[in-house]
């Protein structure tokens, strides 16, 4: 199934735990597949922490995720 968003219409930790739910996965189970801890996913999820753009890019291309850039 192709699921879409547009990410200008989400805070970037929304765009994290929307990903996240898109796996079906569990914080943890989230955390282990990218070699994260849980509590540092929880964190970025409630925008303690933020994700560096090569971290995120990482877990798209993990998850078979596209991230598409578009001018106004």
């Amino acid at each position: 199934m192709k699921m879409k968003i547009r990410a200008n219409d989400y805070k970037a930790n929304e765009v994290m735990k929307i990903i996240r739910e898109w796996t079906t996965l569990s914080q943890h189970k989230f955390a282990e597949e990218t070699g994260r801890s849980r509590n540092g996913i929880n964190n970025i999820e409630n925008n303690r922490n933020r994700i560096y753009l090569n971290d995120f890019l990482d877990i798209c291309d993990k998850f078979d995720i596209t991230v598409t850039l578009e001018k106004k």
